[in-house]
């Protein structure tokens, strides 16, 4: 039978997080003692000092004979990556921001353009050393005695506990990728090309590793298909591109509809495209105006800095402070990814583009990579999903006086296309509804079991009331 990890066998970074848990009143809710997070919902604030994670952020083993990892759970997709690609290997799943850690992607989800091929970061995760509720640090599998931990830990957003140590699966990677460019006129279109391609695995002849896409208007979309190829090949660039200094990698993407655009980008550059402008969003701070970005340090052109500075604005109220002056109300901000059925994603992006006054839009499809069902994210194994993708705000003041009425709306629709809505960000469904989504009983049973004392705040009060 599975054991509690003996204290002799426990990491310095495991004994300073166990010591942080039992300084903490057990009148008081436990949470992380982090400076950053990729987290955009807001949260009370706790004078309660938290768990102390600092020595729980490294690549403990890479294996390049069994192709897995161990690694901390507080360890960055960056550092993993940076010990993994030497060797050839990267994880299964890389998540598109350098500092998204392999235990966030876990317990708060992740995906990427692998995702079509290899599910979701959770799926490649062989066993996980969790601290519970309880205080102590136990090992989850698939087969053992907190099996049910394992399965109800991905989406659990730290309600039911941290996770300290992963083992991942590794797979084989190759010195570049090339990317064909496919422009589409029509929603519906693109997504019957999404499905050609989740279901053969390629392309007009040329397998495809990697699929996402950027919906810019109704009628000018982009698939984006990549090959990992240890050459350039014949058709198209010689020489890598860089995206890092002057050149922003989703404006790349657009041109007219003759043929694929095609391109070239090493593999740990393709991995980490989307970092440098988080996406699009750096536009808001001007770092996509070429005379700023000239004079704005490559070393400050990431995810991490574009969200302290949001973060900033937040803690300060600068955004609603000019909306104020010029007599509006502050606005709502609306960063959501949602996971609709393929076969309702063009019918779901028509109705958005009619909606929402958001773009561009992020698509990544995905397939669970197994047979097995996670119950607080309930998708349908073998069935193809999209990761629709908007990140920005829309005005104020709208719909029937309640706050946050455009995600209101975009829940309610997602709900009647069969989809999931991530809760990184912003909720505001009931509780009713909430459970019927989540995990319901059987998030309530886990609770029970592994935090019965109510340590970590609940998934719904993390989720929709801030806790």
């Amino acid at each position: 039978m599975e054991q509690t990890l003996p204290v002799s066998t426990r990491t310095d970074g495991e004994r300073r997080l166990l010591d942080s848990f039992a300084a903490i009143p057990p009148t008081e809710r436990v949470r992380l003692a982090k400076r950053t997070s990729n987290l955009f919902r807001e949260r009370t604030r706790s004078s309660t000092p938290g768990l102390d994670t600092s020595r729980l952020t490294g690549v403990r083993v890479v294996d390049a004979g069994t192709r897995t990892a161990d690694v901390d759970g507080m360890c960055t997709y960056e550092d993993l990556v940076a010990a993994t690609l030497p060797l050839g290997l990267a994880p299964l799943v890389v998540p598109q921001l350098r500092t998204i850690t392999l235990g966030g992607a876990v317990t708060g989800l992740g995906i990427e353009s692998s995702s079509f091929r290899s599910g979701l970061p959770h799926e490649s995760v062989l066993e996980m050393d969790i601290l519970t509720g309880t205080g102590e640090i136990v090992t989850a599998r698939h087969d053992n005695e907190h099996s049910d931990l394992f399965h109800g830990f991905p989406n659990s957003y730290g309600s039911l506990g941290y996770a300290t140590r992963l083992r991942i699966e590794l797979e084989p990677v190759k010195k570049f990728v090339a990317l064909r460019h496919l422009r589409f006129h029509d929603l519906a279109t693109l997504c019957s090309a999404i499905d050609a391609v989740v279901d053969s695995g390629s392309h007009e002849g040329e397998q495809v590793d990697y699929i996402d896409g950027v919906v810019f208007t109704r009628d000018e979309a982009y698939l984006t298909l990549g090959r990992q190829v240890d050459e350039p090949p014949a058709a198209g660039p010689k020489a890598p591109s860089d995206y890092t200094g002057q050149a922003i990698f989703y404006r790349s993407l657009q041109h007219d509809d003759k043929a694929a655009k095609r391109d070239l980008l090493t593999i740990h550059d393709y991995l980490w495209r989307w970092d440098t402008d988080w996406f699009w969003c750096s536009r808001a701070f001007g770092a996509q105006n070429p005379r700023l970005r000239r004079l704005w340090p490559s070393r400050w052109r990431r995810s991490s800095v574009y969200w302290k500075l949001v973060a900033l604005d937040q803690r300060h109220g600068i955004s609603d402070r000019m909306e104020a002056r010029k007599g509006n109300q502050p606005r709502e901000r609306v960063v959501q990814d949602v996971e609709l059925p393929l076969e309702h994603t063009a019918e779901f992006l028509d109705w958005f583009l009619d909606e929402v006054p958001i773009e561009p839009i992020w698509l990544c499809p995905l397939r669970l990579r197994g047979d097995t069902t996670w119950g607080l994210y309930p998708l349908t194994p073998h069935r193809t999903y999209v990761n629709v993708g908007f990140w920005s705000t829309v005005p104020g003041g709208t719909g029937d006086g309640q706050p946050g009425a455009t995600n209101r709306a975009i829940e309610r629709r997602v709900a009647e296309l069969d989809g999931h809505k991530s809760l990184y960000s912003d909720s505001f469904y009931s509780r009713e509804d909430f459970d019927a989504l989540y995990g319901g009983d059987g998030y309530a049973a886990l609770k029970d079991t592994y935090d019965p004392r109510g340590r970590f705040p609940h998934l719904y009060d993390k989720a929709v009331r801030h806790a």
